[in-house]
């Protein structure tokens, strides 16, 4: 349910799928920090990054109930297939987690974008 106005209410589901997914890309960049091999992760970091930030301005967008709403999730989801990707190559749990985590992001972002 929106905070001030209802008139987000249709975009819950994608908004509560977004913080869930920035909230798990900040968490694995910082695992993935600590990490031994930390070239091999330059793909990865880079994708969770690019990923959190398209999240969080989706939320935005979708929070203002702008009118580009969906295109900016349709985006956002391609971003969060490709992060999901990139994470799930990993052998790491944080990164197989996190892949999840971006992998649920993005079918929810897409079946927004389609509505």
């Amino acid at each position: 349910m929106g905070i001030v106005t209802t008139a987000t209410d249709k975009f819950r589901n994608c908004v509560d799928a977004c913080l869930k997914c920035t909230q798990a890309c900040y968490e694995c960049i910082g695992e993935c920090l600590k990490e031994s091999d930390l070239n091999k992760r330059r793909k990865c970091i880079s994708g969770l990054i690019e990923c959190a930030m398209m999240c969080q301005m989706s939320i935005a967008f979708m929070s203002m109930n702008s009118q580009d709403a969906y295109d900016h999730c349709e985006l956002c989801g391609k971003i969060c297939k490709t992060c999901a990707m990139v994470c799930a190559d990993m052998e790491v749990d944080h990164c197989k987690k996190c892949a999840e985590i971006c992998k649920m992001c993005a079918d929810e972002c897409i079946k927004m974008a389609s509505i």
